[in-house]
């Protein structure tokens, strides 16, 4: 039988992580991943990994701080996910968990899923009762030029992605036609069209935008309107031809049970930072299939590769890899499919990159 580590330490570095493609929306851009990288160590020698995505730098300190207050709190604890949940649950009960608390604690509890993998020699998908299987991703854009970009989205088909994200909404609807329709011709009609707003409409433009778009034959349209407005979310849902996407910024599954009985969606996208990282993924997937909603996952590929075989409505796996340049294997895609690694998450860091990077 394995012994069940116990924590030694907790120590988290920052860095600035560059991408592949900038991430362009319409409400920012990100140039590079804003990233705390976390070691969760261990009395039998194993370090439990996972990373915060702080999206702004000023973020990163403040983590990193929190973090360090944890510590004491962690060392001789069982590396036990379940129950560490439970207790930092009650200990932020009045603060409440949302913002750079629930980031760090659901990143906190991917470490101790991870480093009970590792201790166990085996992929964290498999600890979950799962096996670690090929999930269909999407290649995850963000606003596009359909003349200068159209390379890297051949580069997708020949990958063999079936579907492909673009984010829209950051001027006027001649041009979201514009870009959608440029796409389109390039995937041709066989490959999965989403388009992501990124919050950044109201309700009647929304549904205007949609209309419009609708005949571009669009999988999913994601968050059209603020995330926490679940209101109006279901008035875009019933207004709207195309499925409504959205889940990214539910904060535990709190949230998305209060998404999914106010209707405000047709498919779900939780994101493990958000949503209280694998321990608190399984409940959601839970109230998913209860529904019969389809799930994504947004970002963290790593681990979100672990989660989805697990998830009775698996969607889709999103492809964005935000921590690839501080890794030493970054996550391949084969045939459009992403599949799990181990042990553990199967992360390990690239100690000169981390250097390289540091914040």
């Amino acid at each position: 039988m394995t012994d069940i580590p116990t924590v030694t330490g907790l120590k988290s570095r920052a860095v600035i992580a560059p991408l592949q493609r900038p991430v362009r929306t319409a409400v920012g851009t990100l140039p590079n991943a804003p990233l705390v990288l976390i070691d969760l160590e261990t009395d039998l020698g194993v370090t439990g990994q996972a990373y915060v995505f702080g999206y702004t730098p000023v973020t990163l300190k403040a983590i990193v701080a929190f973090l360090s207050e944890l510590e004491e709190s962690l060392i001789g604890q069982s590396v036990a996910p379940v129950e560490q949940a439970r207790f930092y649950e009650n200990r932020f009960r009045l603060l409440g968990r949302q913002g750079l608390v629930g980031m760090a604690l659901s990143c906190l509890d991917m470490a101790l899923w991870d480093a009970l993998g590792k201790a166990a020699g085996l992929p964290v998908v498999n600890l979950l009762g799962g096996r670690a299987r090929p999930i269909q991703a999407y290649d995850s854009y963000g606003v596009v030029d359909p003349k200068e970009d159209r390379e890297d989205l051949e580069r997708s088909l020949e990958r063999g992605f079936q579907a492909i994200k673009i984010k829209i909404g950051d001027g006027d609807l001649a041009r979201d036609i514009a870009m959608v329709s440029g796409v389109r011709e390039i995937i041709g009609p066989e490959i999965e069209l989403m388009v992501d707003f990124n919050q950044s409409r109201s309700v009647p433009d929304a549904v205007r935008r949609i209309e419009a778009l609708s005949e571009f034959n669009l999988a999913w349209v994601e968050e059209p309107v603020p995330a926490e407005d679940f209101v109006g979310h279901a008035e875009v849902r019933a207004a709207s031809t195309p499925p409504i996407q959205t889940g990214e910024n539910w904060w535990f599954p709190q949230d998305m049970a209060k998404a999914i009985d106010a209707g405000a969606c047709d498919c779900a996208m939780p994101d493990l930072m958000k949503i209280g990282g694998i321990t608190a993924w399984l409940r959601a997937a839970g109230i998913a299939e209860a529904n019969a909603i389809p799930v994504s996952s947004h970002l963290f590929v790593e681990a979100s590769a672990h989660v989805l075989p697990v998830t009775p409505t698996a969607h889709y796996l999103e492809f964005l890899d935000i921590a690839g340049s501080v890794l030493q294997e970054p996550m391949e895609v084969k045939d459009g499919h992403v599949t799990a690694r181990g042990p553990g998450l199967g992360m390990t860091w690239d100690e000169d990159a981390v250097a390289r990077f540091a914040a």
